[in-house]
């Protein structure tokens, strides 16, 4: 793609890596054919090459973000599905974070956009608050449907339908502590215990613990360490995710220098995706930089981490079939894809792959609450394929796409963890049918 960008323009290091995107794209129009939102909606403004477009024109003019533009930016899932497709290596992530900032400096949103938007950044990433607003969530979830007729409050309708009506016990697993490996150690890592999903399903993280220490790896829960700063990255809101990214540095950084990691384990594949983006985050940062690429390298989904150590044989062999589904965040934005399956079938499990495996289930952060209505449209896609397979339950690595999925699956919906934790003789997960 030809650009005309000043050298003035030029000079600031985050156009010129913009514009170093923009020119790798050929406008093939491959990008098309694996968007969710542009198979949804047909508008080509809504594929990848119509928001580079949008992006290139913005950003070459030097000019405010506008309506029609922050519209189209809006409806992007992140999901990065065109980034496995693109074959000229289009880097779309880090073009379409550049324009988010872009657009959250130089855009005012209307006043209820603005409040929802600032309401979830102050709560979400902050587990005390978020298991509040969830017990809170009961008083309003009369007025759900109330706030589907009027389309500034959707997203609090969306909000409402999706919290839990109960809220897990806090759990001890989040507390700073050091996990001993059973037996001798053949490892040491750190977790990150997180946000929103420590609220949600804490037993993600207990079964993480669980299965580790059993087959010899030490577990450190770092003091002092949060949410990895996605979703507010996601929202344009860069000092922000940036202090986010750093705090989480400097917790690793010591955890590091004082008993060595082997890695940094993360259960949350969404929150793997920004981790390991972090030292292209701070790589302008004289202070960060090279730490956060140190970060970034240690990062590995918990899938990952398993299959690169000798797992002894299973406890027990389930036998059932399991429709695996790859966040989007795991296979396009980490390209993990065999790990998880192939676990999977090493602990007896038998697995399927849904149709449409490469489209997203529409949560992808907070976009489910952002963007109720298309994101209720590739929930249904993504269930209809899922339970086509005739599968006994769901395996995924996403807390988003486990609610996401759990709100309309007929069927239980589980972390990929939980499920290796109960082969390798950890707890039988809730709601799982039992062994055949």
């Amino acid at each position: 793609m030809q650009t005309n960008f000043s050298l003035a323009q030029l000079a600031d290091p985050h156009v010129a890596e913009a514009e170093s995107i923009l020119r790798k794209c050929v406008h093939c129009g491959f990008c098309t054919a694996t968007c969710p939102t542009f198979v949804t909606l047909g508008n080509e403004l809504d594929s990848p090459r119509g928001r580079i477009y949008l992006i290139k024109d913005m950003l070459e003019n030097d000019r405010p973000a506008d309506k029609d533009t922050v519209t189209h930016i809006d409806r992007c899932l992140s999901c990065l599905s065109c980034m496995t497709t693109c074959p000229s290596g289009v880097n779309y992530m880090h073009l379409v974070d550049h324009a988010r900032v872009h657009i959250e400096k130089t855009y005012k949103r209307p006043l209820m956009d603005r409040v929802i938007r600032s309401m979830l950044a102050s709560i979400l990433p902050y587990p005390n608050r978020f298991r509040t607003a969830l017990k809170m969530a009961a008083l309003g979830r009369p007025f759900a449907k109330i706030f589907d007729g009027i389309k500034p409050l959707r997203p609090l309708g969306a909000m409402l339908r999706l919290a839990p009506t109960t809220v897990p016990a806090t759990s001890a697993i989040s507390a700073p502590a050091t996990h001993p490996a059973a037996g001798a150690k053949r490892g040491r890592v750190a977790i990150l215990t997180g946000c929103a999903q420590s609220v949600l399903e804490p037993g993600i993280n207990e079964a993480t613990v669980s299965l580790l220490n059993r087959v010899g790896v030490e577990v450190v829960v770092p003091q002092g360490e949060g949410c990895c700063g996605a979703l507010v990255h996601h929202m344009g809101r860069e000092e922000e995710s940036l202090a986010s990214a750093r705090r989480n540095i400097d917790v690793w950084t010591r955890e590091i220098e004082a008993g060595g990691l082997d890695a940094i384990i993360i259960t949350a594949s969404g929150c793997g995706t920004t981790i390991k983006d972090y030292g292209f985050m701070l790589r302008l940062d004289p202070q960060y930089a090279e730490k956060a690429a140190r970060v970034s390298a240690l990062a590995k989904d918990i899938t990952e981490y398993l299959a690169s150590i000798e797992l002894p044989e299973p406890v027990n062999r389930p036998g059932l079939t399991v429709a695996y589904h790859s966040a989007c965040s795991m296979q396009h934005g980490q390209k993990i894809i065999r790990q998880p399956k192939e676990l999977l079938q090493k602990a007896g499990f038998v697995v399927k792959e849904p149709a449409e495996g490469h489209l997203c289930c529409g949560s992808a952060g907070t976009y489910n609450i952002m963007q109720p209505e298309i994101s209720q449209q590739l929930k249904a896609r993504k269930v209809r394929n899922i339970e086509a397979t005739g599968a006994a339950l769901v395996a995924t690595g996403n807390i988003g796409c486990i609610t996401q999925i759990a709100s309309a699956a007929s069927m239980p919906v589980v972390h990929t963890v939980k499920l290796l934790n109960w082969a390798y003789g950890g707890e039988q997960p809730e709601g799982v049918p039992s062994l055949h």
